[in-house]
């Protein structure tokens, strides 16, 4: 793919896009004779490997006049972004890890420019008209519907990591059963959760929506990317959203196991240090960021 996805080199010239009927949104892509290129085309040569859903953009290039807010917001690329937000959003509303108007997500797209989530709607029936754009102060920008009054929080972490391009928070019952209880998430247990989330940040509780709630998930989010805030629920970033998302269904399947094997009673398997340095490597294979390379260890701690 091309470095870029923002901004076009021709602009806004694009050819007849099409569907493939057996994608789902996430891999709905535009026409290889575009002057856009939207993310989530296969690479066509060299090493075999999956689609890259990661939105780039030339740095400097957001909009800054109201038109260009509007024609940006409303470009093909921007539009196939914010129907992979709605369809993540069902996937959360349909495994039940969010409920009413729960949850937010957000996806990067410039320098100082998101895309959100809007406040006082369900996650399982939003549309692309439903969503925001704003700035990386929570100006919102574009969009008919109020932007979530979370996405502070998840911008706590975008500026501080620029490797989180995209965040979900949502309220999984057995992750979030973790952040009510008085009890630590044990590891390493199962190779899956030491690969994909590793070592699980912990932020403890402010008033959601606030400026301290943003500072405290911000700075543990900059070196996890996998945060249970505390009497609240989780927050995960990825490069993209679906990866985001990814994240949320393993810790709370992790924390679902862990709350199982607690009840069966002879305490826990864990994976030795030695092992866990092996998955540590497994994890720079699969390039998942190596955030603290000294944070893989035998870890016995055990729900009380």
């Amino acid at each position: 793919m091309p470095a870029a996805d923002w901004p076009p080199s021709k602009p806004f010239a694009m050819s007849t896009s099409h569907t493939d009927p057996a994608l789902d949104p996430a891999t709905r892509r535009i026409d290889a004779g575009s002057a856009w290129t939207t993310p989530g085309v296969p690479s066509r040569g060299g090493e075999p490997g999956g689609p890259d859903l990661e939105f780039r953009w030339t740095p400097g290039s957001d909009p800054r006049t109201p038109a260009e807010v509007a024609r940006f917001f409303h470009s093909p690329a921007i539009e196939v972004l914010k129907e992979r937000i709605c369809e993540i959003g069902r996937r959360l509303w349909q495994r039940e890890y969010t409920d009413g108007n729960g949850g937010n997500l957000t996806i990067r797209v410039g320098d100082n420019l998101a895309l959100c989530t809007p406040t006082m709607m369900s996650k399982g029936f939003m549309t692309p008209a439903d969503l925001c754009l704003v700035d990386l102060d929570g100006q919102q920008l574009a969009g008919v519907r109020r932007r979530t009054s979370e996405v502070l929080t998840h911008f706590g972490i975008m500026k501080r990591q620029p490797l989180a391009k995209a965040c979900v928070h949502a309220h999984p019952p057995h992750a979030t059963a973790f952040a009510i209880a008085n009890v630590e998430i044990p590891r390493p247990l199962i190779p899956e959760a030491e690969v994909f989330l590793g070592k699980i940040g912990v932020a403890r509780y402010h008033t959601p929506g606030t400026a301290a709630i943003a500072d405290e998930v911000g700075e543990v989010g900059r070196t996890h990317q996998a945060v249970l805030m505390i009497n609240h629920g989780v927050l995960c970033w990825g490069s993209h959203v679906e990866d985001a998302y990814w994240k949320v269904e393993n810790i709370d399947a992790y924390c679902r196991m862990v709350w199982i094997a607690t009840g069966l009673g002879g305490g826990f398997r864990h994976i030795s240090a030695a092992q866990a340095q092996e998955l540590l490597e497994l994890r720079r294979q699969f390039g998942v960021p190596d955030l603290d390379a000294a944070e893989v260890r035998d870890d016995r701690s055990q729900p009380g």
